[in-house]
């Protein structure tokens, strides 16, 4: 039976991008057919979670509407190196709790965290999409795996743009940053491009 998760960002004791998660769970439901009964809202207010700090609330579902909840202390992760991966045939257009193929691609990787490539394009990276900064222009690619909802956020709040980044334009860009429900745009939090180990030299260097 397929399962689902949210993984919403909570600050003392604050909820954030509620509206954007239900759309997201309502969406999945709607795809298989189904009706959303789970209330983000009020599985929050009936946790009573009265502690500060940064949190993770992590929802599992599946499509009866069976759910469970967890609330965990979250630190944002920060990586020495990056890889690009290729995997042409990876699909995570919802959020599913089965990430078996980014783990495996993950432990071929000889990289703190990866980048994936699918048909020459810049998508995400194991549990994050992507900016790229350009002439002070931050753009993420159009060829995300899964359209998070901060990537919404800041496209519809216009502090980010939309383009197609592919593995023959990346070193057009300087600086790259990670962002998903728990880590927000942030000027100050960027890694240099050259942080990831195999830039291509050439456009052969890589074959598809």
């Amino acid at each position: 039976m397929s399962r689902f998760i949210e993984s919403i960002k909570v600050e003392d004791q604050r909820i954030f991008l509620a509206e954007l998660h239900q759309k997201r769970m309502n969406e999945t439901f709607f795809h298989f057919g189904k009706e959303c009964k789970i209330d983000i809202q009020s599985l929050f207010l009936n946790l009573e979670h009265d502690e500060d700090g940064l949190y993770k609330f992590r929802i599992e579902y599946d499509l009866q509407n069976d759910f469970k909840t967890q609330i965990i202390p979250y630190a944002i992760s920060e990586h020495d190196d990056f890889e690009l991966v290729i995997d042409n045939e990876i699909d995570y257009i919802f959020k599913s709790a089965d990430r078996t193929q980014f783990q495996k691609l993950k432990n071929d990787s000889g990289s703190d965290e990866i980048i994936i490539i699918k048909e020459n394009q810049i998508t995400d990276t194991s549990y994050s999409n992507l900016l790229f900064l350009k002439d002070k222009t931050w753009f993420t690619p159009k060829s995300y795996l899964l359209n998070g909802v901060m990537r919404q956020s800041l496209l519809a709040s216009k502090k980010i743009k939309e383009t197609e980044i592919t593995i023959d334009n990346i070193k057009a860009f300087s600086h790259f940053q990670l962002i998903n429900a728990l880590n927000d745009f942030d000027e100050m939090f960027i890694y240099p491009i050259e942080k990831i180990i195999n830039l291509p030299k050439e456009e052969s260097d890589w074959e598809f």
